[in-house]
């Protein structure tokens, strides 16, 4: 793996949403392996599972029978963040899971007070706790623009947006980003676009790099450097119940999760330094 970096100083951990409302963009797969290889270079990090299907739990090898408490109860005040953090055998990353309960959540939440704020109110009572001090905070969101996603955007510092390389893909960006902006003016204005992360990149194809330069035209350094090749090593861990990074190492998707740490990194202490 590669060279441990220095970890962030201590101080509150930045919180992003890996969103996108579109499905099938390599969402919940960048955020468990975006997780693993921040941990794996020296960061703390805590990855919320915030979609009923539980998707990013599974592949971290949490089965359903292990999720005794969740993130449908974190947001139903049934109990707190720290409850449902469960060790997921990674060092450094650790993991509140879902369940299928979850999908509950947005009919119980509809008349509840702050129903917006839940997740930022667990998490800002978990660092207050300070009984598991974090350096990264990464929310899986579902894919869609549920209240769920709303508590997701409401909790981030910033937003991580996975797209696929195909046509139809860039009409979900459009979306999301109303969405952001949305959110930033009504509900949560210290938030803001990390980056966006193209995934199921294939240079053999065209349309690939037509989406790819289309992209970074419009966002230009918004794009992280890093994408993520079309591999099978990733699209097979999940039935392991493991990490790329764990499942093959050396194979290309792994590398490039790890570069994407490092940017992600990168990033964040250049956005310290500045502010």
């Amino acid at each position: 793996m590669s060279e441990p970096q220095t970890p962030s100083p201590a101080g509150p951990p930045r919180v992003l949403a890996v969103a996108n409302q579109k499905g099938g963009v390599g969402k919940t797969t960048t955020a468990i392996n975006l997780a693993t290889a921040l941990a794996a270079v020296g960061e703390t990090v805590l990855l919320i599972d915030l979609d009923p299907q539980g998707n990013a739990s599974t592949g971290l090898g949490v089965s359903s029978a292990d999720r005794t408490v969740t993130t449908y109860d974190v947001l139903t005040d049934e109990y707190r963040l720290e409850a449902a953090v469960t060790d997921t055998g990674i060092p450094g990353l650790l993991l509140a899971p879902a369940g299928v309960d979850l999908a509950g959540a947005e009919v119980e939440l509809i008349e509840a007070d702050r129903r917006h704020y839940r997740l930022a109110d667990a998490i800002a009572a978990f660092e207050k706790a300070g009984k598991t001090p974090v350096t990264y905070i990464l929310i899986d969101c579902p894919p869609s623009l549920s209240l769920l996603t709303i508590n997701a955007l409401a909790a981030a510092d910033a937003v991580m947006i996975p797209l696929q390389c195909e046509f139809f893909a860039l009409e979900g960006l459009s979306q999301i980003l109303r969405t952001i902006d949305t959110v930033r003016e009504r509900i949560n204005s210290r938030l803001e676009l990390q980056g966006v992360v193209l995934t199921m990149h294939d240079r053999r194809n065209n349309l690939t790099n037509h989406v790819e330069a289309d992209v970074r035209e419009h966002l230009k350094d918004k794009v992280y450097r890093t994408v993520i090749p079309r591999n099978v090593r990733i699209s097979e861990a999940p039935s392991h119940g493991k990490p790329a990074l764990l499942y093959d190492l050396k194979c290309p998707g792994s590398q490039a999760y790890i570069q994407l740490a490092s940017e992600v990194i990168q990033r964040e202490r250049t956005r310290s330094r500045a502010a």
